[in-house]
């Protein structure tokens, strides 16, 4: 199973090269998707030196937001599942195979990765809590982490939703349209590191709750 890994990265430089990197070295295959969304820090240029096998980089030329740089490298993907990765280094890549492996077994076709959210700071901990009670509120569910970067997804699940969302709100476009179209969502524990500078704050889970309810009864 071939998965394709995207990378949305936006003012990374800190991070993204090792972030890369540690992609790269998960034995699995895969290909890895870097979508730069016009960084105006040194990203780009990191970027662009890197030399891993099955690595494509796109430029956006100005700055659409994560939602809009996870559609344009899932118009670009070609691998059997896909997972979306932060640049940042909050999450093991090395947890691919925990996300991967109910896929392999035929268990599940949609895999979320589920955080232990104890080290995150309190607002954000309990905006993340609230968004997951109400998703599980409105779509019958029973997920633990609606908000986590890793959402591993099928070919056959992929081509079955249209993704519309340009920023943060992606998530739960994602998780919304996935429910509806009947599909469980398997769970499983990965590691987890909250970075101190977070690019969130509370208000944009403003968006993310307006997606939940709006999507509930519109497609």
């Amino acid at each position: 199973m071939k998965i394709s890994v995207l990378i949305p990265v936006y003012n990374e430089e800190n991070t993204v090269k090792e972030a890369i990197e540690r992609v790269a070295a998960v034995d699995l295959e895969k290909e890895i998707i870097v979508v730069d969304d016009c960084s105006s820090d040194r990203t780009p240029q990191i970027v662009s030196a890197l030399k891993q096998q099955g690595l494509v980089v796109i430029t956006h030329d100005r700055n659409r937001g994560k939602g809009a740089a996870v559609r344009t490298a899932l118009a670009a993907a070609s691998g059997d599942a896909v997972i979306i990765q932060d640049a940042d280094l909050e999450y093991d890549p090395e947890d691919f195979h925990r996300l991967v492996a109910p896929l392999l077994q035929g268990d599940a076709k949609v895999v979320y990765g589920v955080r232990s959210l104890a080290a995150q700071k309190w607002h954000m901990r309990w905006g993340n809590r609230l968004l997951t009670m109400i998703a599980n509120l409105l779509y019958g569910a029973r997920l633990q982490d609606m908000e986590t970067c890793y959402k591993l997804l099928t070919r056959e699940v992929v081509d079955g939703v249209e993704l519309r969302s340009n920023g943060f709100d992606m998530e739960a476009e994602i998780t919304a349209k996935v429910l509806k179209r009947g599909y469980d969502i398997y769970q499983v524990p990965i590691w987890y590191s909250p970075r101190a500078d977070k690019k969130l704050t509370p208000l944009d889970g403003l968006p993310t709750l307006w997606a939940l309810i709006k999507l509930r009864f519109t497609d």
